[in-house]
Order: C-alpha cells, then structure tokens, then sequence
C-alpha cells in the first residue's frame, strides 16, 4: 500500500468543459500532466472542486479512468447522497487502479449520525480493499465532522485508513493533530483548506496537503509548503518567509472556503494562461462583474508582488 501518497502536495481538480457544459476529459489529463511536471505528487478526481454533484456517476468515473490511464498518480473522491453510489466509485477506483481514496459521510441524509457515518465509511473501505489509501475528508465546515473514537474504531479495523483530509480551519486541524494524528507514523494529517497551511504544516505536524489554489498556481504553492515544512523544523528563515508568503496569498486563499471556489479558480485558471476552463458545468454559473473583478485585482497584486519578492528562490 502506498501510504506516502498523502504526505504530498495534491491539487483537487476541476472539471474542464465546453460552453454546452460537456466535459473537456483531455484537457483534465492535460491539466493533470502539467501540475505533476510542475512538482505536484497526485492529484484528486472528483472532489468538490470537481463539481462532483453536478456530473453523472459515469462522467466522474470517465475522468478517473482518464487520469490512470494516463499515468497520472490518482487519489478518487467518493462523495455520494447515499452508500451504494459512493461504494460504486470506491470499487471503481479500486478497478482501474486508481491510488487513494478521499472519503466523506454521505451528504443529506443522516450526515452527522455517527452510526451512519460508520456504516457508510465501512462499506467504502470494504470496497476499495486493503490495498487502496484513503483519508476522512472531514469538515466542520460543511456540516460533518469524524471524532477520534470513530476514527480510531474504523482504523482499527482497516488500517487502509491512514488519517484525514481536514478542511475544518485551524481548531479542526489542532483537534487532529493532538487527538489522533501526531506521534503516530501510520497516520498522515492533511491541510484541506489553502487558508491554514502556515498553522497545518507549522504547528499541527501535518505531512501533506490538498489543494484548490494550487491547481491554477502550482509553484506558489509548492514553495509555500516546502518553507512551511522546513519552518516546521526550526528554519528560522524559512519560517519568515512562509509567513510573509501566507500573507500576500492570504485573499486568492479565501476563496478555498466560500461557496463559489469553483467560479473564482476557474477564473484564476484562466488568468494563468488555461483557456479549457472559462465555462461552467451550469451556464447560470458565474462570478458576478464585481466577483470578477476583485479575484482580477487580487490575482495582478499578487503577481507583481511575487516578482518582486526575494523569497521566492529561497
């Protein structure tokens, strides 16, 4: 079992597809080519950055298929209303040869019972097998939230469950890191939110991250996490960087949380020179003039000032 694959920088990816909303599955491998050439170690298909609720179960499983096929180091998001769809991705994953699964609780109905959060995350791991990774996408802030003692009844019994993809901010993320991640090397804590790596890496040991941000600015993210990691061991140097860094990042980084992620790293793909993403799944699906122009602004301010800035060869 590859177990490391969670201790990477891991860009979610995002749907391309035309102006009728059909999916652009060459231009998702091409994208995916391009972010591990730039350094990234996996990427993840289909996540909510990848509209999952707005594609068939067969387009979802097209672009994980797409991905393997391809080469390209997979992690499959199994986010589904109900068991028996997310099973059907688990084992799909499983079938093609996918690399890890990121998992959730099932979503509108009886997401916050913790019997049902079981049940359901133990016939997604029975259906990827002992062999397939995964992590508890885990988020406070979406409305479910995995405990330790849930946790640690699951990975008990399929130690395929190596940790989570935390999303919640920075007091889920030190929930996890002193109740079940740290001191435990079988177990990998993720930053799940581009607002919390300096806190994820720095003061919560985390090991890998998932990234929305990422997936249109992968160098920018990269250096950030590799000045976090190295702060995280005492670079005093490194430490001043990763901070200064999280700063000028910090709005292009809000975005991760809001309702509208999709529509602004779209944009934000745009503007870094990817064309394959200025539409939407749904038409009616658009920044607002003034969205647009905001993300525009923040997107030219951050630009010139990583020109300028003298920590980015660091």
């Amino acid at each position: 079992m590859n177990k490391n694959i969670f201790s990477g920088t891991i860009p979610a990816l995002m749907t391309p597809c035309d102006a009728n909303g059909v999916p652009d599955f060459a231009a998702l491998v091409d994208t995916a080519k391009s972010l591990i050439a730039a350094g990234m170690d996996a990427v993840v298909y289909c996540g909510s950055m990848g509209d999952w609720p707005l594609l068939t179960d067969e387009e979802r499983m097209t672009g994980v298929k797409a991905l393997v096929d391809a080469g390209i180091k997979t992690i499959v998001g199994t986010g589904a209303q109900n068991t028996r769809i997310a099973v059907a991705h688990a084992t799909h994953a499983r079938e093609v040869g996918a690399h890890g699964l990121m998992v959730i609780p099932r979503v509108l109905s009886r997401t916050l019972s913790p019997a049902a959060q079981q049940n359901h995350f133990t016939a997604i791991l029975e259906a990827g097998g002992p062999d397939l990774p995964a992590v508890i996408y885990n988020s406070p802030h979406y409305g479910f939230e995995t405990k330790a003692d849930l946790f640690f009844k699951l990975h008990t019994q399929y130690p395929q469950l190596i940790g989570f993809k935390e999303f919640g901010g920075a007091q889920a993320l030190s929930y996890a890191a002193e109740h079940i991640t740290t001191g435990n090397d079988q177990l990998t804590l993720m930053v799940g939110v581009d607002t919390q790596a300096y806190h994820g890496f720095v003061n919560c040991a985390a090991e890998g991250a998932i990234t929305g941000v990422g997936t249109a600015m992968p160098l920018e993210v990269l250096k950030m996490v590799d000045l976090c990691k190295r702060a995280a061991q005492g670079d005093a140097n490194a430490r001043r960087l990763a901070l200064e860094l999280n700063e000028a990042m910090h709005i292009l980084c809000t975005f991760d949380e809001g309702t509208d992620l999709v529509l602004y790293y779209k944009r934000l793909m745009v503007l870094e020179g990817n064309p394959a993403y200025q539409h939407h799944i749904l038409k009616d699906d658009q920044l607002s003039p003034s969205q647009q122009a905001h993300l525009d602004s923040q997107h030219t301010l951050f630009r010139n000032w990583w020109n300028s800035w003298d920590g980015k060869d660091a």
